[in-house]
């Protein structure tokens, strides 16, 4: 009977550790590694023409260079859908030699923030009687990032692709 007890303790032990733990994140099992892949396309002409196209390509669509090498773009745009949230789009364009022509990668990645409210206190500290913590009025606001993806959509970089091949001259 003894055995029986401190089997179960260990047991409910055993499962309250193991309700603790941080859940294991899988999100690589999604990644397919597909040969078919949306962030890619070839283009018959050199890589810094390739990407010379995708950096007018981008600057006709609102988007702040922030790099642009020979060889690489990397540009973003901001949109604000609502009052408290905003939505960055992080642009990078690798053209690479291939063959005659290029072979163009495009990667967007999609970072999120909301307007989160936080609360505003000062400490007071008098010496016998304790400290006290009182809050101040004001308005403390901020863009919190609540997410970061990498974009997917073969459609939007089938529609960025078409345009890229309309600044090619």
């Amino acid at each position: 009977m003894h055995h029986r007890v401190i089997l179960l303790l260990c047991s409910l032990l055993l499962a309250a550790c193991s309700s603790t733990l941080k859940p294991k994140d899988d999100s690589y099992r999604l990644e397919n590694f597909a040969p078919d892949s949306p962030f890619e396309q070839s283009f018959e002409l050199s890589p810094t023409a390739a990407c010379e196209a995708g950096r007018r390509a981008l600057l006709s669509q609102g988007y702040l260079i922030d790099e642009s090498k020979v060889d690489s773009v990397r540009a973003r745009k901001y949109f604000q859908p609502d009052r408290s949230t905003q939505v960055q789009l992080s642009f990078s364009l690798f053209c690479l030699a291939e063959g005659d022509g290029s072979a163009v990668y495009a990667n967007v990645r999609q970072l999120r923030e909301e307007l989160k409210a936080g609360s505003a206190s000062t400490g007071l500290s008098v010496t016998g009687i304790g400290s006290l913590s009182l809050p101040f009025g004001g308005n403390n606001e901020s863009m919190v990032k609540v997410g970061e993806e990498t974009v997917t959509d073969a459609e939007f970089y089938g529609r960025f692709f078409a345009l890229m091949q309309s600044f090619i001259r």
